[in-house]
């Protein structure tokens, strides 16, 4: 899709449909929306009045204009309370105004910006809130579908501004929303893959293409090498699988004596939970036990193309964790790339023997900040549901930034303690440590073991177990947002928007 900024009227450009917008409350419509209504002869002052239209988040109004202005018709698009607005509601505004116009058949498409001025949302924070919503809404997960497709492609996004001196920032705006929501589809896409097509083996292929394509390095180590390096924790989850598996490294390389960012993700393409074997019942969602990788590897993409001036790599393990003949089993001790022991007490705990010989590595590779980003923990999901992430860490001032970032993400995020007297639970009287506490507060122990090896540098660990992908259970929330059903992309911006903030930007 074509994307661009006039300056102009947005009267005067013509489009399939123009999308302006409301804040809930309001009854006499000003700025942009006020100057559609004036040349509408005060269509919108009357609906309103008449109760047929809102500016209730998400809610959408769809006028025709009958050759009055230039664009064909006018889509009004509720913004919520201004008291509760913030950048998540302004794209979730867009990407809900641009899926009902592909509906509608359009192809091209005008917008205002969506709340610049409201809720301290400066005009190119506003455009990129535009840019990133309607790209994120207009995605489709239908990868395999060969009928009953849905209408035909958005062709052209166009941000209409009035003032010249806005332009730039919106400009900005405008290519750093296109880049960050471009990421986030390419991320859902690889996790909305089924198992049988994303493999450890093509899931480093996917990682090379995008390599190539922004000019990251890149790095594969195969089976062997891991082996030579000692890389225990990964292998063994490995073992039962007839897939080889990966460590997919990526680097951005800003200069030297720059901080460097260390990205972690989870790439299990498919989890059965190997010996200690997952029920039946909604185990075909685990090839979305990826969704952490996918979201390192497009973030890398995000940093290549937006260029801060700090150094990242992205580090991940990618394996499949199968119940095969040659399995790793309860009971096992295994040696990690730290040289620290585990005894396994559930296979099903994998997720933390790859993350944990990723974080050793990042740290070698000099890393000096770490975030690893995992589907680790159904814990964690029971205790913040489909919509918030839950965050740990173990510096205060980077957690801190890391949070700051998922809020200019418009991405929700939740604090959970690391509790000292936990750890407890993590003791094996066979090796340093076990796999397994409780079921009682799972996610923190998840966490505490993870923290086990990152041997004191800034470190926040984000358990998306419960937002990496949307069910149909969640569809009502899915339908009023900008995450479809599949995989959500979760985390893609977040981390761009960190490296970004590190950087100084």
């Amino acid at each position: 899709m074509e994307i661009r900024v006039v300056q102009g009227s947005i009267t005067e450009v013509e489009s399939d449909g123009l999308i302006v917008n409301l804040l809930d409350g309001v009854t006499s419509p000003g700025g942009a929306t006020g100057a559609v209504d004036r040349a509408l002869d005060g269509m919108i002052t009357e609906l309103i009045r008449a109760g047929e239209i809102s500016g209730v988040l998400n809610k959408t109004t769809l006028l025709h204009t009958g050759g009055k202005i230039a664009p064909k018709r006018v889509l009004v698009a509720g913004l919520g309370k201004s008291d509760e607005f913030d950048y998540a509601a302004a794209a979730k505004a867009a990407a809900t105004a641009a899926r009902f116009l592909r509906e509608k058949g359009a192809r091209a498409i005008t917008s205002i910006v969506h709340g610049a001025g409201i809720g301290g949302l400066n005009p190119r924070d506003a455009a990129r809130a535009t840019v990133e919503g309607t790209v994120l809404g207009l995605y489709r997960g239908d990868l395999y579908k060969t009928s009953d497709k849905e209408p035909g492609e958005m062709e052209r996004f166009t941000i209409v501004e009035r003032d010249p001196d806005k332009i730039p920032d919106i400009e900005a705006g405008t290519r750093e929303g296109h880049i960050l929501g471009d990421a986030t589809n390419d991320a859902r896409t690889l996790g909305n893959e089924p198992s049988n097509t994303m493999t450890p083996a093509v899931l480093a292929d996917r990682a090379r293409q995008v390599a190539q394509n922004t000019g990251l390095e890149i790095e594969i180590l195969d089976q062997q090498r891991m082996a030579e390096l000692g890389m225990g924790g990964l292998l063994s989850v490995a073992q039962g699988s007839t897939q080889p598996p990966k460590l997919i490294i990526l680097r951005y390389r800003a200069g030297k004596d720059k901080p460097a960012l260390g990205l972690i993700g989870k790439g299990l393409t498919f989890d059965s939970g190997g010996i200690s074997i997952k029920s039946h019942e909604g185990m075909h969602r685990m090839k979305y036990d990826m969704s952490g990788g996918a979201a390192v590897i497009q973030a890398l993409r995000a940093v290549a193309e937006l260029k801060p001036d700090i150094n990242v790599v992205g580090v991940v393990p990618a394996t499949e964790n199968m119940p095969g003949g040659s399995a790793f089993k309860p009971g096992d001790v295994i040696k990690c790339l730290s040289g620290k022991t585990v005894e396994i007490i559930t296979t099903d705990a994998e997720g933390r023997m790859l993350l944990a010989d990723a974080i050793t590595y990042a740290i070698q590779q000099g890393a000096t900040h770490l975030v690893d980003i995992a589907t680790l923990t159904g814990s964690c999901a029971v205790a913040l549901g489909n919509n918030i992430t839950g965050v740990m860490g173990n510096n205060r001032e980077f957690t801190n930034r890391l949070m700051e970032a998922a809020r200019l993400a418009g991405e929700k995020v939740w604090e959970l303690p690391l509790p000292p007297e936990y750890k407890e639970q993590l003791k094996s009287g066979i090796a340093d440590m076990r796999n397994l506490g409780s079921r009682y507060g799972g996610a923190l122990t998840g966490g505490l073991f993870l923290q086990e090896f990152v041997e004191g540098i800034p470190w926040v660990h984000m358990d998306i177990a419960g937002t990496a992908y949307m069910t149909k259970e969640e569809a009502p929330e899915a339908a009023d947002s900008y995450t479809e059903l599949g995989a959500t992309g979760v985390g893609v911006r977040t981390l761009a928007m960190l490296a970004l903030r590190l950087a100084g930007r």
